[in-house]
């Protein structure tokens, strides 16, 4: 008799145990489920936040390279005495107050467009200081003349990191 009560015993607590364990992995593995979709809505939120900063700072490296395009920076600086020399370094440190007050942007930017942001800047420089080497020129207003004359003859370096910029906005968005 007490065989039978035990099997009977058994016959009552193995179902009841298997079900318990089945509903525990079931309620674990939801769980789990669950935390992952939490995680992952919380990403998205995040991303969504930071996805305007990142178009901010794009934004600011576009104003950057549009004020240092040569044709720009020309009419924005002008020179105080006509004197060449003067005035290179005047749009030479314009274009480096410029690009110091953006350098945080670069946190938001990706490295590869950074780098052409740099470039950009230094062509720009570049430009200028051979200009001004030449020996033909003698004061600030043939300085400005004949680097806006190679700037309509070919292609200023901003707009090369401009278009750049436009590109990688597109893909990310």
């Amino acid at each position: 008799m007490e065989l039978s009560k035990i099997l009977e015993i058994f016959s009552y607590t193995i179902p009841s145990i298997v079900t318990g364990l089945v509903a525990y992995f079931f309620f674990l593995n939801y769980t789990k489920i669950e935390e992952r979709k939490t995680k992952l809505l919380i990403l998205k939120e995040e991303q969504k936040g930071a996805l305007p900063i990142k178009l901010q700072a794009y934004e600011r490296m576009t104003l950057f390279l549009e004020r240092i395009n040569p044709i720009k920076l020309l009419l924005r600086v002008t020179s105080i005495n006509n004197d060449k020399k003067a005035y290179t370094l005047s749009l030479i440190d314009t274009i480096d107050k410029e690009f110091e007050h953006n350098l945080a942007q670069q946190i938001y930017i990706s490295e590869k467009c950074w780098n052409v942001i740099i470039a950009s800047k230094n062509a720009t420089i570049q430009l200028i200081k051979k200009t001004s080497e030449e020996t033909s020129i003698t004061n600030a207003q043939e300085l400005r003349e004949s680097i806006l004359q190679k700037i309509t003859k070919g292609n200023a370096p901003s707009n090369t990191a401009l278009a750049f910029i436009k590109d990688e906005v597109r893909n990310f968005l």
